[in-house]
């Protein structure tokens, strides 16, 4: 989970936020590698990111990365997530 930080502006979309570009490429690396599985904003400022890794260390250290963190987005928190339910795994 992660949350708006004190650069990112509330007024503006997410396209016109300062190194968007830079951010959406950091971002789309992440899911072309596998890392990232599901990723999007709720809506009130806060966004939640699906992953598939070995730790919370790894999870910081990947998003510690993106051009975005400690500016535009701040680590709320990194939580275990088992799913038992899954419709991609039918049929």
């Amino acid at each position: 989970m992660r949350q708006a930080g004190p650069e990112f502006d509330r007024s503006r979309p997410l396209e016109e936020q300062s190194q968007w570009e830079e951010h959406a490429r950091f971002m789309e690396a992440l899911v072309d590698d596998g890392f990232i599985q599901l990723g999007g904003p709720l809506g009130d400022g806060r966004v939640v990111h699906v992953v598939q890794a070995g730790s919370e260390d790894e999870v910081r250290e990947r998003l510690a990365a993106d051009p975005w963190s400690g500016s535009h987005l701040l680590l709320e928190a990194v939580e275990p997530w088992e799913i038992r339910l899954d419709a991609r795994r039918a049929g």
